[in-house]
């Protein structure tokens, strides 16, 4: 509260400063802010859940941390040279209006489904168990409080009360952890007593939840699409003055994406591994993180865990009403009154945010009635459907100058297309046949990969189908059309620390993949 009231005190001056912080920010709280809003509340409780249940497999979506490379090496050099606000914003310089129209509703609906929905959701649940709550109080409490916070500062109280509460989650995490390995006796004791499949990151391809080229090829897809093309990420990064130091939060915040394995999984796995011992009971799997922090922490510390908890759940919050309101203002309102004062502006993502703050409440009881359990693999899945035609046109529009405003339309259009058959035969699958039946029972992560390579066809057979862009008009936004000094100062933009730093993460990643085979 004291670090939200601090910088609200500090007044926005413009858009800039309200949904960007001012871009005047250092790459410690860039990676630390990266990190807390893909750390939800919905993580915490739903990573430990999973360890619990089915051990390492799920892994491979927090070894994304090459992702986050990706975000920072490849990307962001080109996000920053357009100059960009926001995502669509960056693809109506790229293509033209309609791809930027085409993603910025498709953005809000889709946060309001989910991330907005979800992250309320799973705080509810968090807050009513540790504080003895009804889900409702709890639920709602959060969402006036954050929304509070959010609509008056703005991206900056966003960004700061985010690298506070990273700081504190961690902690708690870690102190979980030792306790718990402590408590079955130590790491070997721990493969002892659970067995050598919770320790098996690569089920075979024809398992029915978790094969291994769904989870790391499927998966890869929609990690691009989430951290190197999704507002709710890149505008984190994009608070940064310049490449270098965008860059460097980037990095820091790789390193930060690999520690939920160690800190979220692991404990579950450990949760496991007790409840086998007698030690400790719960009766879902979502419930083994809050149940640990009961169960396993002196009373003070348990305090500051379930303040963490519900600090992570804000932050969640707080980025995604953030986001929401960006799009919104910069890509929905001023381009259909662009002569509004930058005063008139900030009152307009003001009453967005409060807004979104309003559906999200009007959609909990919705929500409820689709069911906790189910709900978290019906998120994996929708996003499985929605990321492959977004990555293949942000892909190719940066790797490939010939891509052209066409072809970028059409993918998305197909995409779309594609994804609703897809979710409306996974609702009537029962009165499915033949291949029908068939394509609707493909897993989701294999359909990501089917459905990216559909989309990488369009979008080459349209734009050699059609006229070349101009080149003149996308200069600096893609690869074959940058100036000599636009590859000098990329160039100028990192040291060999950052070089060495990347690699070093890249390695860590695969020494983990080879250690975690059963």
């Amino acid at each position: 509260m004291a670090v939200a009231v601090w910088v609200i005190l500090q007044k926005n001056k413009n858009t800039e400063d309200y949904f960007l912080a001012g871009r005047n920010v250092g790459w410690f709280v860039i990676g630390a802010s990266i990190f807390a809003s893909n750390i939800g509340s919905e993580h915490v409780v739903g990573l430990a859940g999973t360890g619990a249940e089915s051990g390492m497999p799920m892994a491979h979506y927090e070894l994304h941390a090459w992702i986050v490379l990706l975000l920072g090496w490849l990307f962001l050099p080109f996000y920053i040279r357009s100059d960009s606000f926001t995502m669509p914003e960056f693809l109506e310089k790229r293509f033209d209006a309609r791809s930027r129209w085409f993603l910025s509703v498709f953005s809000l609906v889709g946060y309001v489904i989910t991330k907005v929905s979800v992250t309320i959701y799973a705080g509810g649940i968090v807050v009513s168990e540790l504080l003895g709550i009804p889900f409702w109080y709890g639920a709602i409490g959060i969402v006036i409080f954050t929304g509070i916070y959010t609509i008056l500062g703005g991206m900056k109280a966003v960004i700061y009360t985010e690298t506070l509460q990273t700081i504190i989650l961690i902690l708690g995490s870690v102190i979980i952890t030792y306790l718990g390995l402590q408590e079955v006796g130590g790491w070997e004791a721990l493969r002892a007593t659970v067995g050598s499949e919770h320790f098996n990151m690569w089920r075979p391809m024809s398992d029915p939840d978790f094969p291994w080229t769904g989870l790391l090829f499927g998966g890869t897809i929609v990690g691009i699409w989430y951290w190197c093309t999704d507002q709710y990420i890149v505008q984190r990064t994009l608070a940064a003055n310049n490449i270098k130091i965008g860059r460097r939060g980037a990095i820091f915040g790789a390193y930060l994406k690999i520690l939920p394995i160690f800190i979220f999984l692991i404990p579950g796995i450990i949760a496991f591994a007790l409840s086998q011992k007698g030690v400790l009971s719960y009766e879902k799997a979502d419930q083994v993180f809050p149940a640990m922090v009961k169960a396993l922490l002196p009373v003070g510390l348990k305090g500051l865990v379930a303040g963490g908890l519900m600090a992570a759940l804000m932050s969640s919050l707080a980025s995604v009403f953030n986001s929401c309101s960006t799009i919104f203002t910069i890509d929905i309102y001023k381009k259909l009154k662009p002569q509004m004062s930058e005063k008139r502006l900030l009152k307009i993502g003001r009453i967005a945010t409060g807004i979104v703050v309003l559906l999200g409440i009007i959609w909990i009881p919705i929500m409820d009635k689709i069911g906790g359990g189910t709900l978290y693999k019906y998120l994996q899945s929708v996003q499985s459907y929605i990321a492959p035609p977004i990555t293949a046109v942000f892909i190719l529009g940066i790797i490939w100058k010939r891509v052209n405003a066409k072809a970028a339309i059409w993918t998305l259009m197909s995409g779309l297309l594609v994804a609703a058959l897809r979710i409306t035969a996974e609702i009537n699958i029962d009165g499915l046949t033949g291949i029908a039946y068939s394509f609707a029972s493909i897993n989701f992560a294999h359909m990501a990969i089917f459905m990216f390579v559909f989309s990488v066809m369009v979008c080459i057979t349209v734009s050699l189908a059609s006229t070349a862009p101009d080149y003149t008009t996308i200069r600096g936004l893609a690869f074959g059309t940058l100036s000599e000094e636009q590859k000098l100062e990329t160039k100028r933009s990192y040291d060999t620390i950052d070089v060495i730093l990347s690699v070093l993460l890249v390695i860590v990643i695969i020494s983990i993949l080879t250690y975690f085979t059963g």
